[in-house]
């Protein structure tokens, strides 16, 4: 039996989780898709779409959708569905697991790969992150719930653009840009977003396109030429380069580490076991394309948590100069740390 995608959606109370699911529970879209949804949400889809009063978990859906509301643990439920798909009991094509709105994704995302008998079912695809634009902010600035769930996102949506200028849209969109820079941002309307723009999107695939706007890399290299040139926050930016002021002093940031050295094996593996053993609670997603020594294909790493892994891409292309770029995203990770570490682990 083939894996079956898992996708995890998440984002802070009110920010259109259940919209979106309502849509993919109710809309005649042709895929049968498993919902696995946290019983202790503040809205919870039940009330709408449910019967509340049915003691079973699993529920089918007139789309051939299904509805799994998780009482015990989220592994029981992705293993009970496993083995109901496998006894041709139930019928479904993915798996979509809604957090709780003040959810850290990371223990989650950590169940696919800490589990083997998970693992050999599922494939996790992508955490997507729903952010509310009209309330974003303040849930930015008082929680940091809100802000692991931005550090943690594949895939980025903003509903209720229609509710602020399209600055302060901007604004919000260049902040997390700044927390996140290889998610991509679409702004999208009530929750309706097309369904190809949710699954399949290979964010956990260890691929070899490393994902960072270019123009975001431009401006953060421009950063790093002046050593201690640090602002304060609210303060405005005025060097060229940057075309906002960093209002947000935010304590998830990214920093990126590039080098056409290559790595030695063994000094990266003692370096990042060592960080991850000190900082890993607070590394939320960390990802790259390296060039090791002893090897001419790509060396595709990533990482959640403590949890790391790497692969072996493609070779590098004749017309291509090997060199490693790998982004960091966490909370307060102390950057010349990091930096300096991969740095002394070149050969």
């Amino acid at each position: 039996m083939s894996l079956i995608p898992a996708t995890i959606l998440t984002g802070f109370l009110g920010s259109g989780k259940t919209t979106l699911l309502k849509r993919v529970l109710s809309e005649a879209h042709g895929q049968k898709i498993a919902i696995i949804e946290n019983e202790f949400g503040e809205e919870n889809i039940d009330n709408d779409i449910l019967v509340t009063d049915s003691k079973e978990q699993i529920i089918q859906m007139s789309n051939g959708c299904i509805c799994c509301t998780i009482r015990e643990d989220l592994r029981e439920a992705l293993q009970l569905l496993a083995a109901k798909k496998r006894q041709g009991l139930l019928d479904f094509d993915r798996v979509v697991i809604e957090t709780t709105g003040v959810a850290d994704p990371g223990p989650v995302a950590q169940t696919f790969f800490m589990d083997d008998e998970i693992a050999e079912s599922y494939l996790l695809d992508s955490i997507l992150t729903l952010v509310d634009a009209k309330h974003a902010n303040q849930q930015l600035d008082t929680r940091q719930e809100a802000r692991r769930q931005v550090g943690f996102a594949d895939q980025i949506f903003i509903s209720k653009t229609d509710l602020v200028s399209a600055d302060e849209t901007a604004e919000l969109m260049h902040r997390l840009k700044h927390m996140n820079p290889r998610a991509p941002q679409k702004a999208v309307h009530f929750g309706e977003v097309p369904l190809k723009e949710v699954f399949d999107l290979h964010g956990f695939n260890l691929n070899t396109k490393l994902d960072i706007d270019p123009d975001f890399l431009k401006e953060d290299d421009h950063a790093h030429d002046h050593a201690g040139h640090d602002h304060a926050p609210g303060e405005a930016c005025n060097h060229p380069g940057h075309a906002h002021h960093h209002a947000h002093d935010d304590d998830v940031k990214s920093f990126v580490f590039r080098s056409d050295r290559a790595f030695d094996p063994a000094k990266l593996e003692d370096f990042l076991g060592a960080v991850v053993n000190i900082y890993g609670p607070r590394m939320l997603r960390y990802k790259g394309v390296l060039f090791m020594q002893g090897t001419d294909r790509k060396v595709i790493f990533q990482g959640v948590h403590q949890l790391m892994g790497s692969d072996l891409g493609p070779a590098w292309g004749a017309d291509e100069k090997p060199c490693s770029k790998m982004v960091f995203i966490g909370i307060d990770l102390p950057q010349d740390i990091f930096l300096q570490g991969m740095e002394q682990s070149l050969v």
